[in-house]
């Protein structure tokens, strides 16, 4: 038996591009955090692993790309950072300050060549 909505928009959706709006959303599902087997993990375009978790709307189901970098922006989270703009301004939501700590490892190493 098919879901309703299959039919939904799917969007695969970087820290980068990251809105309050799908932070909220995100905040929401996962008040905790996510853990290891919220995490689906696909082969993208160009065959690489990405691994994201699941937030849906009525027409859309993103895929938000699990990082250091959401993790702690999600667990230092207040709606009122956001109050002075547009929910799908992706410029609202900045880069964390990452302490070692926050590190469990290198998930937000872009600029590794193995």
């Amino acid at each position: 038996m098919k879901n309703k909505n299959d039919n939904r928009k799917r969007v695969i959706v970087d820290f980068k591009k990251l809105t309050p709006e799908i932070l909220a959303m995100l905040v929401e599902k996962y008040p905790d955090g996510y853990d290891d087997d919220q995490i689906i993990s696909f082969r993208n375009q160009h065959n690489e692993i990405i691994e994201a978790v699941e937030v849906n709307t009525e027409d859309t189901k993103y895929l938000v790309k699990v990082s250091t970098k959401l993790a702690v922006t999600m667990e230092n989270y207040d709606e009122d950072d956001y109050e002075d703009f547009d929910t799908d301004d992706p410029e609202a939501v900045q880069d964390p300050e990452i302490l070692d700590e926050d590190l469990d490892d290198d998930d937000d190493n872009e600029d590794d060549n193995d």
